[in-house]
């Protein structure tokens, strides 16, 4: 709502009060300054990441793409070629292959959701280390945790929906 304090005559003069209103009020885009990295004094970047009940802690630091899982190898942890595709997927759609270690310690869940939770570590470490790869990573959906978990069984039922056959007689 514009206040005048003058009376307006015409129109044409609400119009021109109008309009020198607006222009008053037109903001500027604020530039904000680039993040700065987040590494501690040895040059790493940790972040946890998480996926129903599965729960990664991950460290990430410059090195030659060795991924540690547990204390052992990523083959030898997740065997299965799809939940090692779905690791690498950060440093691939981020053109960072063999450039960054990634020791890793996971907990709770199953393979497939520690794959994601891993990998959902992995982009937060990515985007500490190296902010300008946020856009990238978060057009992926790579910096979403994804909340889903196992929906509770309730009373009476034999699983969470799941009901017992209906006998009408």
């Amino acid at each position: 709502m514009v206040k005048t304090t003058k009376k307006t005559a015409t129109l044409a003069d609400l119009k021109q009060e109008v309009a020198a209103a607006e222009a008053a009020t037109v903001e500027t885009p604020v530039e904000t300054a680039p993040r700065a990295p987040k590494k501690d004094k040895l040059g790493r970047s940790q972040s946890v990441g998480k996926k129903k009940n599965a729960v990664a802690r991950v460290i990430i630091k410059l090195g030659k793409g060795k991924i540690t899982v547990n204390g052992r190898e990523m083959g030898a942890y997740f065997p299965r070629p799809v939940l090692q595709m779905i690791i690498n997927q950060p440093f691939a759609i981020t053109n960072r292959e063999g450039q960054f270690d990634v020791d890793c310690t996971i907990c709770g869940g199953g393979l497939s959701g520690q794959a994601y939770a891993l990998r959902h570590g992995i982009s937060r470490c990515l985007d500490m280390f190296e902010p300008e790869l946020h856009t990238t990573l978060k057009k992926a959906g790579f910096l979403t945790r994804d909340s889903r978990v196992v929906e509770r069984k309730k009373p009476g039922l034999s699983k969470a929906r799941k009901r017992f056959q209906f006998s009408k007689r």
